[in-house]
């Protein structure tokens, strides 16, 4: 089903493209709103470099990106052959020597276990039993709770699981209200243990208009340690998700094609979300694909996928580089051992490069 590749050629020719570009961009900058820019707004260096480095390139737009990824970091393809890869994390699982990453092929119907010894197993299939047409029923994002479970969406059960030390599969939550979710997307523990997730109704075979969708809604969610749900705000298509490094803020993708864009929320001292307010657009982006998984680094920076690949943005909003490999990443995760590796899922792809900040949360 899936094919490894141990080793990218370093060989491969580097080829950089540079283009001028005017400060007005830079001068604006500093009379903008951080929270509500524009993708024109975002502000850009004078200097925009494109290296071509193994499986992609990089795009380099501030001298800031420089401190975050190396001129020679090289992007490597580790495996292919898969329908379409989501929600990958790393974990530390089974005395993996360097650990392993999870990462889910949702129409393959699977989760998948890529250890760093290159080797490659199904952590768990079928993920949802019954019909699948090919369609998107499998799981999504995956994390790990305080104790080292591993906690997951699935798409075609509408619900979040967690797998319990037996093997066997436990609910954590699959309803509001006594209404069935739509299909919860991605997921992120807050330190005091509650559980943040997005639902919008992508696992459904008309989405917004199914038949056997229940919520009029698609929301973010938190599950409280003691069992309460609570609606914390809601968006057109709301996906992946990350605090800041001290929790005080929540950034969540919304990956509607007419408002593609990441979202900031304050997080009040009682957990529950204040006001939604833009941190980028980039709705008029000419390239493919939306706001889709992200991650944040310990130094406050977001890393999301959007447009043509890993977007990486400084705390207020700046646009500093992205990354992209051959295929259009849908999510990514910070692992290795001292997690500085960056790992994304892309489109039939699995991925990774070295970078030089670890994440916030691995």
């Amino acid at each position: 089903m899936f094919s490894k590749r141990r080793h990218v050629d370093s060989g491969v020719g580097v080829a950089i493209l540079r283009i001028t570009l005017g400060f007005v961009a830079v001068l604006a900058l500093s009379g903008c709103d951080d929270r509500s820019m524009t993708s024109q707004e975002i502000g850009q260096s004078a200097i925009e470099e494109v290296t071509e480095r193994g499986a992609g390139s990089v795009l380099r737009l501030t001298p800031e990106f420089d401190e975050l990824v190396s001129a020679d970091a090289v992007i490597e393809e580790l495996a292919t052959g898969f329908g379409f890869t989501e929600g990958p994390h790393w974990i530390e699982y089974h005395g993996l020597y360097g650990g392993a990453v999870l990462f889910s092929d949702i129409p393959g119907n699977q989760i998948l276990l890529w250890s760093s010894d290159h080797s490659m197993s199904s952590f768990l299939t079928p993920v949802f039993e019954g019909e699948t047409d090919g369609g998107f029923v499998g799981s999504n994002g995956i994390t790990t709770d305080a104790e080292g479970r591993v906690v997951f969406t699935e798409h075609g059960n509408r619900r979040i699981s967690r797998i319990a030390p037996d093997g066997s599969r436990v609910v954590v939550v699959d309803s509001y209200q006594g209404k069935r979710l739509n299909s919860p997307n991605d997921l992120v523990f807050h330190s005091n243990g509650s559980l943040y997730f997005t639902d919008p109704p992508y696992g459904l075979a008309q989405q917004d208009d199914d038949p056997f969708k229940e919520l009029e809604v698609n929301g973010i969610y938190r599950l409280a340690t003691d069992g309460r749900l609570d609606l914390l705000a809601t968006q057109t298509r709301p996906n992946g998700l990350a605090f800041s490094p001290d929790e005080s803020k929540l950034y969540v993708a919304n990956s509607d094609a007419t408002s593609r864009q990441w979202m900031v929320y304050d997080v009040e001292d009682d957990g529950m979300l204040g006001e939604a307010h833009v941190f980028a657009d980039v709705t008029n982006e000419l390239g493919q694909g939306s706001p889709d998984g992200l991650k944040v680094d310990v130094m406050g920076n977001l890393w999301g996928t959007g447009p043509g690949g890993v977007w990486v943005f400084s705390p207020n909003g700046e646009h500093l580089g992205t990354i992209q490999p051959t295929e259009r990443p849908a999510n990514l995760t910070f692992g290795g051992g001292d997690g500085r590796t960056l790992f994304m899922t892309a489109q039939t792809g699995f991925y990774r490069v070295r970078v030089q900040v670890s994440g916030a949360v691995r």
